[in-house]
């Protein structure tokens, strides 16, 4: 079977559905492509991770362009998202529950855009504990939710572009293109700090990596449909 086209390898472009985890969407698309073909095994992995509640591009390589991941991973991204100001929680985003408070009546719109400045170029970021990092050959986020709790060193990142687009307090809507390594969930907790308040990710889509667009991407349900169009 070194002749199917998966096996020599393709980029296929997923719009990664809510609540479906990265490692979740990668098994769907390789059963699937075993089943309509009949493979015993196929590699098949994606070019960085997305959180469950996040949506949005999720570059997938099969066969042998998984050679090219790390590639992929290296790349610039863009994302467009949504941060509640006011309170916390402790995996920065809607997975947890809020722990704190805080208030957010004294934010104006310039000291929301004073503040992106502060997140622009390259700055130091401490990734959350709900993460995929390992440590011990375990995953952060597998610990957190066990209430255990870690010290992770800063990480240098890049922030090319962090514009608020839309102003709903205690909502604000944002759009940033980072590095690798960028945790969206950090900058909007640390946006919060800055602010004299308090922050978590309410809304995450990632739209671009390098030039591969989400326009482009297909749902697992579309990816479905169109390989039982390919030859067997």
């Amino acid at each position: 079977m070194s002749d199917n086209p998966f096996v020599q390898g393709r980029v296929i472009l997923i719009d990664k559905p809510l609540n479906w985890t990265s490692f979740q969407v990668v098994n769907k698309v390789r059963w699937l492509i075993r089943k309509h073909y009949g493979l015993k095994k196929l590699k098949v992995g994606h070019a960085g991770t997305l959180d469950p509640l996040a949506t949005g591009l999720l570059i997938l390589c099969t066969g042998s362009m998984t050679k090219s991941i790390e590639t992929y991973q290296g790349q610039e991204k863009s994302y467009t998202g949504c941060l509640k100001l006011g309170a916390t929680t402790p995996s920065y985003d809607l997975e947890t529950e809020v722990d704190q408070t805080f208030a957010y009546e004294h934010i104006t719109t310039d000291m929301l855009l004073g503040a992106t400045t502060q997140f622009t170029g390259k700055i130091l970021q401490k990734p959350p504990i709900f993460s995929a990092i390992k440590k011990d050959g375990k995953r952060l986020y597998t610990l957190a939710r066990e209430g255990k709790t870690t010290e992770l060193p800063d990480r240098e990142i890049s922030i090319e572009e962090f514009q608020i687009t839309q102003i709903d307090l205690p909502e604000v809507e944002f759009v940033v293109r980072c590095s690798k390594g960028t945790y969206i969930r950090s900058l909007a907790h640390d946006f919060g700090r800055a602010l004299d308040s308090g922050a978590h990710l309410t809304a995450l889509r990632r739209t671009a990596i390098g030039d591969f667009s989400v326009e482009n991407a297909v749902s697992i349900e579309a990816f479905e449909a169109s390989l039982r169009a390919e030859p067997i």
